[in-house]
């Protein structure tokens, strides 16, 4: 097992196909042409003395030819979040050291000359790769060889480096894709994140299938339905926040008018439900699917179909209707289970935490070893319950992690921000419900005695340290915090107070 068997298969059963599209760049490479690609890649990766692949850059057609060059050569490929404050991406690359650095030319400067790390942008890598010949296939059949190293926030908010080894993609890709199950009419978009599992997901099940792929580096609601009507594209990936501003930009119109757009999966997030069936009805010929699945478990372990979209969208029975708000039922070879504090498996409509068990899921980080226990379960860390049908509602996290349009942040890392304040004593950062975000960041400060200070200041402090998607939306000033006897914070207390507020 090793991701490049599926890019092979696909070069040899469709090579002169399209595979992607830079609708920014107005580039494109076939199967054939990625296959040579990634084998010129490896090469010259091979040759380096990096153990790991870094990529930090938005989506574009250097992409896929390093992950399938990174499989080639047998070097783990570590996408960065490009988001990321300079210090940040400076520590995860310290972590990966001695690394082989691609990505946007503008950005990549501070890197150059950073020992263990050898520099090159996107073109300096891309073009060579392009324009030489592809070696005879050398690539190793080692299922338990590191594919991909994703960095993924933590309960104690330092980024955990959680490990995918050949055997869970792979897995995942064979029991969710069917082999050349796409014709040469089909186009997908791509707008998720290289660095997030959904951006690897696509770029392998998309080459399995036989897409054609049309990237989106930079999504607005405009751009998107521009791209889906011009490039007439048949599938689509978006998280909820993304069909939220689709939504609000398609506001008074009865119709989203792409009736070429056969099916669009969404994901990430909690989907409020009057985006979902004010979608269903702008894309009335559009097959809608929920897919739930975490970096651990190489993307996807259950889905919502368009079947079950459509019936609980129709139906008066309101046990059935709430389905559409849903994350479905299991894929096929994954099982779900919902536990208590104390493992005790739980039975319908009771609430716990989510376990998950299937070859797909890794459930394993670099220097930490594997959560997952000895008779394959692994806990997601997620908090939610089955119905009576199987179908799987979450509830947020069951730990502190906030979730704010798909992206996971921990309320210790702005909390510590916070306290670093001369003015504040404390602080306590949550998450509580919003409609257009999923969840929205807010807290509650209690300042030095004496001190004084504005809530704007505070805020301007945060995004001063940190990404403004860190900057709380609101805050408040208390006299102090609720903790138990042992010092530890209440959070839901925190949560309670101010999600009433």
């Amino acid at each position: 097992m090793n991701v490049m068997m599926l890019l092979e298969m696909a070069a040899s059963g469709f090579g002169d196909r399209v595979a992607f599209v830079d609708a920014q760049a107005g580039a494109s490479i076939t199967y054939q042409e990625l296959y040579d690609a990634a084998g010129v890649a490896a090469q010259t990766l091979a040759a380096s003395d990096a153990e790991r692949f870094v990529m930090l850059d938005v989506t574009n057609l250097s992409i896929p030819v390093a992950l399938f060059a990174c499989g080639w050569a047998g070097v783990p490929y570590v996408p960065i979040n490009y988001r990321l404050t300079d210090p940040e991406i400076d520590a995860l690359i310290d972590r990966v050291k001695p690394a082989y650095l691609v990505g946007d030319p503008d950005r990549i400067g501070r890197w150059t000359g950073n020992d263990g790390v050898e520099v090159h942008g996107r073109d300096a890598f891309l073009g060579p790769a392009r324009a030489g010949d592809a070696p005879e296939p050398a690539w190793s059949m080692d299922a338990e060889e590191t594919a991909a190293l994703l960095f993924t926030s933590g309960t104690t908010g330092t980024p955990k480096a959680a490990v995918l080894r050949h055997k869970h993609l792979v897995s995942y890709i064979l029991g969710s894709v069917e082999f050349m199950g796409a014709d040469e009419a089909e186009t997908s978009l791509v707008c998720v994140p290289p660095y997030h599992v959904a951006g690897i997901a696509a770029v392998l099940s998309s080459v399995y299938s036989g897409r054609r792929v049309v990237q989106l580096a930079n999504f607005t609601p405009e751009t998107w339905i521009d791209l889906v009507r011009a490039e007439k594209v048949t599938t689509a990936f978006v998280v909820p926040t993304m069909l939220h501003r689709i939504v609000d930009v398609l506001e008074g119109e009865s119709s989203a008018n792409v009736p070429h757009l056969e099916s669009l999966s969404f994901g990430g997030g909690k989907m409020p439900l009057p985006v979902i069936e004010r979608a269903m009805e702008l894309f009335p010929d559009t097959d809608f699917t929920n897919a739930y699945g975490l970096t651990e478990t190489s993307s996807t372990v259950t889905v919502l179909g368009p079947d079950e979209h459509r019936a609980a969208a129709a139906s008066d029975d309101p046990v059935v209707k709430h389905r559409l708000v849903s994350v479905g039922v299991p894929l096929p070879g994954i099982e779900i289970e919902i536990r208590d504090d104390d493992g005790n498996v739980l039975g319908a409509e009771e609430h716990g935490e989510v376990y998950v068990r299937g070859e797909q899921v890794s459930g394993e980080y670099e220097g930490r070893g594997s959560l997952v226990d000895e008779n394959g379960w692994f806990p997601t860390r997620d908090a939610g319950y089955l119905d009576e049908g199987g179908f799987l509602f979450l509830e947020g996290r069951a730990d502190d992690i906030i979730v704010r349009g798909g992206e996971n942040m921990s309320p210790g890392e702005i909390e510590d921000v916070l306290i670093e304040h001369e003015a504040v004593f404390d602080a306590a950062i949550v998450g509580v419900p919003d409609k257009e975000w999923g969840e929205a960041v807010v807290g509650a400060v209690v300042l030095e005695p004496g001190a004084e200070t504005e809530v704007e200041a505070l805020q301007a402090w945060v995004k001063d340290h940190m990404r403004s998607s860190r900057v709380p939306e609101r805050l408040e000033f208390w006299n102090e915090l609720p903790y138990t006897e042992t010092g530890k914070l209440l959070r839901r207390i925190v949560k309670g107070r101010l999600a009433d507020g």
